[in-house]
């Protein structure tokens, strides 16, 4: 399986629609070098652009929606498309993940559960979401998480449990933390015995620059790819079927023994 991670440039230079615009073509050159594409989180706007979350939120099947179906459909992949501000009508806002077939239909949402700020930001500007995701490709099954997820592994056991295989996290993280970054990345794959594959963004936006550094992690913890600081295309060929294999051999997962819907006898 093949897998390419589009690191996407953020700046508040260029306009959201000109970034949608652009964001689309890098999609569609995927066609035929990967069957998986992954883009950041909050690529729109940026994750930490507060103030401008309320004014390019959007209804879910808005035009990030429209843009990424339809280049999920001319590149013939299945492409997880971030996440967006999403304004729900009889909501707050959320921030909200999209995976789209390579049909172009909308394959799964995900609302972000763990949301930074500390009490400011988007911990009081959006909503928390309730429900964990999983998407079956044919290759493998996703779980799909985002940015401060990463810190809360409770989440992870719960996507392995629902059978999650591969687990795709989009991100705006900044540079400042950038080796919590790879160190939790590599803790996830380890830890749960899954790859990860990781998307943050490059640039600057509202003041802080961003970590990039997407990365590829194997379920023994080995780094596949990883990327530098700037906008680019990461692009991955793995086996999805090597979890198994790990699973298998070093069955850690089987002694698990507190989080478990019923203790063993």
């Amino acid at each position: 399986m093949r897998a390419s991670l589009i690191q996407i440039d953020v700046n508040e230079g260029e306009t959201v629609e000109s970034r949608r615009v652009r964001t689309a073509s890098l999609v569609r050159e995927q066609a035929g070098a990967a069957d998986l594409v992954v883009l950041p989180e909050l690529w729109t706007t940026g994750a930490f652009a507060y103030e401008e979350f309320g004014s390019e939120a959007e209804p879910l099947e808005g035009p990030t929606y429209e843009a990424m179906a339809k280049a999920a459909s001319d590149a013939g992949v299945w492409l997880h498309a971030g996440s967006i501000p999403e304004r729900d009508p009889d909501g707050p806002l959320y921030n909200t993940s999209l995976v789209f077939s390579p049909s172009g239909d909308l394959a799964a949402a995900y609302r972000k559960i763990h949301r930074f700020g500390f009490d400011k930001g988007e911990a009081v500007l959006m909503g928390a979401g309730e429900e964990l995701v999983t998407v079956r490709l044919p290759e493998t099954v996703l779980g799909v998480a985002t940015c401060y997820d990463l810190r809360f592994p409770e989440l992870f056991r719960g996507l392995v449990d629902a059978g999650a295989e591969t687990l795709v996290i989009p991100a705006g993280w900044p540079e400042r933390r950038r080796t919590h970054w790879t160190l939790l990345a590599q803790a996830r794959a380890v830890e749960n015995q899954a790859f990860v594959l990781a998307c943050g963004t490059a640039g600057t936006h509202a003041g802080v620059p961003q970590a990039g550094h997407s990365i590829v992690v194997d379920p023994w913890g080995e780094v596949l790819a990883q990327a530098g600081s700037g906008e680019q295309v990461l692009t991955v060929e793995f086996d999805p079927g090597k979890v198994a294999v790990t699973r298998d051999q070093f069955p850690a997962l089987k002694d698990r023994m507190l989080g478990l819907a019923a203790p063993r006898r």
